[in-house]
């Protein structure tokens, strides 16, 4: 066990290796916790090249560091809901968010050769014709029985009924989402009916991300739950303290994202005035920020909304009014978005969500869970949307455009929500869920979630190497 740098140093001695006093001075500035797994990969790496020497170029190239090394922190706020949120009323606003959900993600699909071929629903209907043809629609019913999946879409002009025979595609038909845009290759079968001979989904095109030009990390945070008794003050601040410190990784930590649920919030659930520390939603913020401002100012930080945060709850939800906490508003390097939300930090776009419809999917789609969130997201890249489902536990505000379409393909795509840390790689873009920073409640404990509170998710923005620092330990 290397716990400290004298263990370090005599570890590296028993390999038979020197280090240079220049390197030593290094070693000394890294986190304590960072330094077994940090020196047992250098010895790995230099034993494989047959060199015994470990000088102050190997840490600063392993470590990514080289002093005054200019480290660029450029960022613009692509898209906020905040200023766009316009919710019409009733039927009339709905009738304009599905409207625009569909004309949005046919839009998308149109770069597709087969998308010049889609036919309307009723005409499709019209004609009857036996030649194989594209329809595309919203899926508003989808029912298994026995061997054979129906699929209901609607796309404006009507609603049609196809039937998947196919094996292969009962698997892809079996994990598409209630109200998701989606395109079929059908043709029409000799007892009237439709059978589709393909399932397409809007889905990310092949990309190659963007990378930052320097070796800047992000940090990765959410669900603070600032004002419960559960909040984990004591390692969220010594995270913020890390910041500070002369760690190598952490003087390069030019921007933070907060991903929603920064406070706990009043009256969410039955009961919870007892499981708080702070009784109203001003107290709960000013703590919040009292802990935020310890924060380098050299450090941008970015807050978005959850369901837990005070302001609209239905989606997409507005940054979280000033009105609530000053403060947070008033400070140079702190930026309120709204959520959903698109960041470009040196050039990489992040697409942060706080994640309420991972509920919803879970659910309803046989084969996930809330201990894999990374997967569940990959169902909302392909799908090209953060909520599709309309009318289960995430509620959707009638806006007069469907904010929630993934227009922009993000590199990086950050979510929260479930407490849980995951990680996954879907066509070159980071997923990455970054957990909480509250212990098991007793809700969760009853409903039998795990979480994996207390640990920042870092990113170098240059080579999306991911790193995951616990201060639980």
């Amino acid at each position: 066990m290397i716990s400290d740098i004298g263990a370090a140093l005599n570890f590296v001695i028993n390999k038979g290796f020197q280090i240079h006093p220049d390197a030593l001075k290094i070693l000394e500035q890294i986190d304590v916790k960072e330094l077994e797994r940090i020196i047992k990969q250098i010895v790995k790496e230099k034993e494989r090249q047959q060199l015994y020497l470990i000088s102050q170029k190997d840490l600063e190239s392993f470590l990514g560091i080289k002093e005054d090394e200019f480290i660029e922190d450029d960022h613009e706020i692509i898209y906020d809901p905040t200023p766009y949120i316009a919710s019409a009323e009733g039927v009339q606003g709905f009738t304009a968010l599905f409207t625009s959900r569909f004309n949005k993600l046919k839009r998308i699909m149109s770069n597709r050769p087969e998308a010049k071929m889609i036919k309307t629903v009723s005409a499709v209907l019209a004609t009857k014709s036996k030649d194989e043809v594209y329809v595309c629609g919203l899926v508003t019913d989808r029912r298994t029985d026995r061997n054979v999946t129906k699929i209901t879409l609607d796309d404006q002009t009507g609603i049609i009924e196809t039937i998947v025979i196919d094996e292969e595609l009962q698997k892809t038909a079996s994990g598409l989402l209630m109200d998701q845009f989606v395109m079929e290759k059908i043709v029409a079968s000799k007892n009237g009916g439709f059978i589709v001979k393909d399932i397409i989904l809007p889905d990310i095109p092949d990309h190659a991300a963007n990378r930052s030009k320097t070796e800047a990390y992000a940090v990765f945070v959410s669900d603070l739950h600032a004002g419960s008794k559960y909040f984990m003050e004591k390692e969220f601040t010594d995270m913020i303290a890390w910041l500070s410190s002369p760690d190598p990784i952490a003087k390069r930590v030019k921007f933070v994202i907060l991903g929603g649920d920064v406070v706990d919030g009043i009256g969410i659930y039955p009961n919870q005035d007892k499981e708080l520390v702070a009784l109203n939603t001003a107290d709960q913020l000013k703590l919040l920020y009292d802990i935020l401002d310890k924060i380098p100012k050299h450090i941008k930080v970015f807050i978005a909304p959850g369901n837990h945060d005070p302001g609209r709850r239905a989606l997409p939800q507005p940054a979280i009014p000033a009105k609530y906490c000053p403060d947070l508003w008033g400070r140079k390097n702190f930026f309120m978005i709204g959520n959903p939300a698109i960041i470009s930090l040196n050039s990489v776009k992040v697409l942060i969500f706080h994640g309420q419809s991972v509920d919803d999917i879970v659910k309803t789609t046989p084969g996930l869970s809330y201990d894999k969130p990374a997967k569940v997201m990959q169902y909302l890249l392909k799908a090209r949307h953060l909520s599709p489902i309309y009318g289960a536990n995430s509620p959707l505000a009638p806006e007069l455009e469907d904010y929630m379409v993934i227009d922009e393909v993000p590199d990086i795509f950050h979510a929260g929500h479930v407490h849980v840390v995951d990680l996954d790689l879907y066509k070159n873009i980071l997923i990455l869920n970054s957990g909480a920073w509250q212990s098991q409640t007793p809700f969760q404990s009853g409903v039998g979630i795990t979480p994996t509170p207390a640990v920042a998710v870092l990113v170098n923005l240059k080579t999306f190497k991911v790193y995951t620092k616990d201060f639980t330990k």
